[in-house]
């Protein structure tokens, strides 16, 4: 077997019995910490599901729902909102950070053009609060070859 990365995650468990069913997915995202918002972030993607369309898919949209496969971890929950996100175009760091906005209401240093970007996506996605950390990726790494200039995400 062959990676671009590898990352290892020990788990506590102090609320559930470990099980399989519950195991972090890590296609997308691993965390740490609960996310403190699920039941109200599984709703809203329950609601925003009947708004769903799109010329390519028609009918076939359904096919999509639900978003929130829920019974799994809560990883799984938000590893599944993040892949609506990606797989409908938008880089993941940009859906990482509209799933998970730093705190900019009132960050004095933060720039206006970041403030600008959260409080536009605020709009159209409420954050799953509670990750104390998260790392993410698409699986394939950034490699670069020699002389390449490296683009930020």
């Amino acid at each position: 077997m062959e990676s671009a990365l590898a990352l290892v995650h020990s788990r506590f468990s102090t609320n559930t019995f470990p099980s399989w069913d519950l195991a972090h997915p890590f296609r997308y995202i691993a965390h740490n910490g609960e996310i403190n918002t699920l039941r109200g972030n599984i709703n809203w993607m329950h609601a925003r599901q009947a708004l769903f369309e799109s010329e390519l898919f028609g009918d076939d949209i359904k096919k999509l729902l639900p978003v929130i496969v829920e019974g799994g971890s809560d990883s799984a929950m938000l590893d599944n909102a993040l892949e609506l996100l990606v797989m409908a175009g938008r880089p993941l760091p940009h859906a990482v950070m509209m799933l998970i906005p730093e705190a900019w209401s009132g960050h004095e240093s933060m720039g206006q053009e970041k403030k600008a970007f959260y409080e536009y996506h605020s709009t159209l996605m409420e954050p799953w609060d509670g990750p104390a950390s998260i790392a993410f990726t698409d699986g394939n790494g950034h490699r670069r070859r020699a002389g390449q200039k490296r683009t930020p995400p």
